[in-house]
């Protein structure tokens, strides 16, 4: 989607612990649209994140290696100043709800006034995944439930491993 010499370059930022298909769905339809695709994974000190940066980015890497303008970045801080680090001049989120659209309008519209340049696009995520949270997947996950419809098979690896002989 080349517009003269201008590049769409799209991050994609999210905490990512762990990506799921709901996630890869919108990685994957979203990487149609733009030139590249930069995945932004947030360290965010709120946050105590199950999966460490690099096992993200592994999980997140190995899920999209298929994809060939689709690259996974960590970063910190603000979403526009990783795109502007990345002149990206679009984000990306999916919306999973209703519920979603009114939190998801109100940071993006925050990000453009901080950066008028930016953009936000919205993405619906697939009716089959609708339900889906990487908070979800975990506590079936600690749980010994079958996950194998909710994560590609690396993350279901990593989940099973992380959370082997933890709830007996």
């Amino acid at each position: 989607m080349k517009r003269g010499n201008l590049l769409t370059r799209a991050i994609y930022p999210g905490s990512f612990d762990p990506v799921t298909l709901g996630h890869l769905d919108i990685i994957e339809r979203s990487s149609r649209v733009v030139d590249e695709l930069i995945i932004g994974v947030l360290i965010n000190n709120k946050k105590n994140p199950t999966f460490t940066m690099e096992e993200r980015l592994e999980m997140i890497r190995e899920a999209t290696k298929e994809l060939k303008n689709v690259k996974a970045l960590s970063f910190e801080g603000l979403t526009v100043d990783f795109a502007r680090q990345n002149d990206a001049n679009l984000i990306i989120r999916g919306l999973r709800a209703v519920t979603d659209f009114e939190s998801e309008m109100q940071i993006a519209q925050t990000n453009h006034s901080i950066m008028s340049q930016i953009d936000t696009m919205f993405f619906t995520t697939s009716l089959e995944y609708a339900f889906l949270s990487s908070t979800i997947v975990k506590e079936v996950a600690f749980y010994g439930g079958d996950i194998s419809g909710f994560v590609p098979p690396n993350v279901e690896k990593m989940l099973k491993s992380k959370y082997a002989g933890a709830h007996n």
